[in-house]
């Protein structure tokens, strides 16, 4: 094959990456486990000059939860899919927050995206279609984004499957 007919020169005709919306950064973060932290330890001072002293350990672990969980979420935020259309190709590229890697390849001549929609929510579910397998994708997109995505991700399968203009006369 010559240069010029090679598969990696071909253009890309999409391409996303797709990553969990978190709302609140570092900082928001740090002021946020600040002010739990600030009225556990005032109502726990609270009960403590009241005689309840026990109360004030179950104040701590409250605040110990709440750090926890946005630990947790945060994690959870490194998770993120590419997916990218080119003439002859449709990749799918999962990576969750551990780590894992699945990859998944389609003919964008044979695959349609089914979008499940609701009247009252939206955009729902987004599918990749091919043989009768389904993969989901976007699930952590909004209503919003997803009918977004689903409209370029369109788009660029027709445009894989009207195929290119190899023509070289401008």
């Amino acid at each position: 094959m010559s240069a010029g007919n090679s598969f990696d020169d071909e253009p890309t005709l999409f391409s996303a990456l797709l990553t969990p919306h978190r709302s609140l950064n570092r900082t928001g973060f740090l002021l946020l486990m600040g002010f739990v932290c600030v009225v556990s330890f005032i109502a726990g001072f609270v009960f403590l000059s009241m005689g309840a002293w026990p109360v004030l350990g179950f104040f701590g672990l409250d605040a110990l939860a709440i750090y926890w969980a946005f630990k947790v979420n945060f994690h959870r935020a490194a998770a993120y899919e590419e997916i990218s259309v080119t003439p002859s190709a449709l990749h799918v590229r999962r990576v969750s927050h551990l780590g894992a890697v699945s990859e998944w390849t389609f003919n964008p001549l044979w695959v349609r995206l089914d979008v499940e929609a609701d009247e009252e929510f939206g955009v729902e579910r987004l599918a990749l279609v091919s043989r009768g397998r389904s993969l989901s994708i976007a699930s952590f997109l909004g209503p919003e984004e997803k009918d977004s995505f689903a409209k370029a991700l369109t788009a660029a399968l027709g445009a894989a499957k009207r195929g290119i203009d190899h023509n070289p006369v401008n």
